[in-house]
């Protein structure tokens, strides 16, 4: 690792995950203010939470991101358009898709891209960031390019590596591919498993702008140790 990575710097590009199924409304409300004292880019909630998260963070600069057909993205186009209009109503500003992962396997890939195109376009409307998840842990190389291309072609805002509940976590050679197949100007994001802040550093250097984590007190602890 480097010496003197800026904790805040760091800090400033983790999705700060509530997502597991037994979260609480009282979790929530102290992640928030978890998230908020660190200074980090959004909490991403479960989609039942958005309207919380909303008015727990309204007078602060984290943002409200949540989950499309989560975790496994086998709900229908026309329930994930439905999702993600209603996150948007109630506050979300960044939504992480899970693509169909069975109909990418299936090489049905103009239903693959028809479905992004749908939920990056209600997205954009509403000036609303789409990220997309692929579910690297599931996919063989070339899937995983094809999954990055279509995406790149449907209009993501970024490409995502995981749910963290299907398999292993985020891996730097998912960033070397994704970076490859989605070319130089789509945002990546890695997610599942950072839980240290070598391992955060790790994953910015290898280009990734936002980090998904439910570890960020870790991260900010190691992180004061490491830093000026």
């Amino acid at each position: 690792m480097e010496l003197h990575w800026n904790r805040k710097t760091v800090l400033s590009t983790i999705d700060h995950a509530v997502l597991k199924p037994d979260a609480t409304d009282s979790d929530v409300r102290e992640q928030c203010m978890l998230a908020a004292k660190y200074g980090v880019a959004s909490v991403c909630v479960k989609p039942c939470h958005v309207s919380l998260a909303h008015e727990l963070l309204r007078d602060s600069n984290v943002k409200v991101s949540t989950v499309i057909g989560f975790p496994h993205g086998s709900t229908t186009t026309r329930c994930k358009v439905f999702e993600a209009r209603e996150a948007i109503e109630n506050g979300a500003v960044e939504l992480d898709m899970v693509i169909n992962i069975g109909k990418l396997i299936s090489e049905d890939y103009d239903y693959v891209k028809n479905e992004i195109e749908s939920i990056v376009q209600t997205a954009h409307e509403k000036n609303v960031e789409v990220k997309v998840i692929i579910e690297a842990a599931l996919l063989s190389e070339e899937q995983k390019k094809m999954a990055c291309k279509l995406s790149r072609e449907a209009g993501a805002d970024y490409l995502k590596t995981s749910t963290g509940f299907n398999g292993r976590g985020a891996a730097l050679e998912d960033i070397r591919i994704m970076r490859e197949a989605g070319g130089p100007d789509i945002k990546l994001k890695a997610s599942g498993g950072i839980k240290t802040f070598e391992q955060a550093v790790e994953f910015i250097k290898a280009g990734c702008v936002r980090l998904g984590t439910s570890s960020t007190v870790a991260i900010a602890e190691e992180g004061t140790k490491d830093t000026p």
